[in-house]
């Protein structure tokens, strides 16, 4: 029996029978129609058991295959898969009504995958995305990915807000519609196993983009390569290596994330001789900011993180400095706190 809403009273109208079919067709746990920002319906092939000829004869990458377990078990993607969960922060997230032909059919998921040989999992995901529905790469920011590791295979999921309104569009066989959904709705579909396995942990999640704040003096000294000699020019060298973090991004367990890889926001706090025009305007990243202290630079990176706190309590917020004092004031905001050795490490090496 379909379950009601549990926040309907008693005494409410019971759906009728065309509201109750209407239901499970949307792969709906409820008796009421689930709530969707926007929604397109798939074509007549993907709502039928029968898989599409065409897919039998198409030339398929090695990756379309089975990965087999130990114990006999087998997951879709034979080097692995991944799938995208666009966020856009005014219509929810993208979800994708599975092909009823696909494995577990009739489920609501996100877009995606098996990995084609030699693919990045974050690439896949979002080539998976724009096959499937249109997503367009260049409108994505990534915000965090997360792994789930079954030993002899993985599946990644990789969340990315929305820099511009995407117009999703149902481009293949294998969606039976696609929605946004308000994160809060979800529970109320018919989810894929894996991804509501993971959901809960996503969804907590999907607040403000987590901060990095760079103590650009201290971090500076933790590398004897003659700044003294040029404050300024050193200040520009650090800003310029440790800004490419917020595109390749870093270890999510730095700011206590259960996720993988995260992309933060990074603000970079400078004082005394190496506030210049030149280093204040080093990075154009639209993440990266490079702001000057007008006294002690410990005042201005403590106006930082508290401001970050106090706007979103449970914001991920991580300081770069070796300074224990500043560190301990930090972390009365809730900020964790790497030294600057560890922090000139989460720079890229050059390419």
């Amino acid at each position: 029996m379909t379950k009601r809403r549990r926040d309907l009273p008693d005494d409410a109208p019971r759906p009728t029978q065309d509201e109750l079919d209407e239901a499970r067709h949307l792969g709906a746990l409820t008796g009421v129609m689930p709530v969707f920002a926007e929604y397109l319906e798939g074509s007549e092939a993907a709502r039928s058991p029968e898989v599409p000829a065409h897919l039998y004869e198409e030339d398929a990458d090695p990756g379309d295959n089975w990965a087999y377990g130990p114990d006999g078990s087998r997951m879709w993607g034979r080097f692995g898969a991944a799938g995208l969960l666009a966020l856009d922060r005014n219509r929810g997230v993208l979800l994708q009504h599975r092909a009823a032909w696909s494995h577990f059919g009739g489920t609501w998921g996100i877009p995606g995958g098996a990995l084609n040989r030699g693919e990045d999992a974050h690439t896949a995901a979002m080539r998976e995305a724009f096959e499937e529905a249109a997503v367009p790469p260049d409108a994505l920011d990534p915000l965090f990915s997360r792994v789930v590791d079954l030993g002899f295979w993985r599946y990644t999921t990789l969340v990315a807000e929305t820099t511009r309104t995407i117009e999703a569009r149902i481009t293949d066989e294998e969606s039976a519609g696609l929605a946004w959904v308000a994160p809060s709705e979800l529970e109320r579909l018919k989810l894929h196993p894996g991804f509501g396995s993971s959901w809960p942990v996503l969804r907590t999640q999907l607040g403000p983009r987590p901060l990095l704040v760079v103590d650009v003096a201290n971090v500076m000294g933790a590398k004897p390569d003659g700044w003294w000699r040029d404050r300024a020019g050193a200040a520009a060298r650090l800003i310029r290596d440790l800004a490419r973090v917020a595109t390749t991004g870093v270890d999510a367990a730095l700011f206590d994330m259960d996720a993988a890889v995260v992309w933060p926001r990074v603000v970079f706090v400078v004082e005394g001789q190496a506030v210049t025009d030149a280093v204040l305007t080093e990075s154009r990243h639209p993440r990266v900011s490079v702001v000057a202290a007008s006294g002690a630079g410990d005042d201005r990176i403590l106006e930082a993180v508290s401001e970050a706190a106090s706007a979103a309590p449970e914001l991920p917020i991580l300081l770069a400095s070796s300074d224990r004092e500043l560190r301990a004031r930090a972390a009365e905001f809730g900020a964790n706190a790497i030294g600057g050795a560890a922090a000139l490490q989460l720079a890229p090496d050059d390419e």
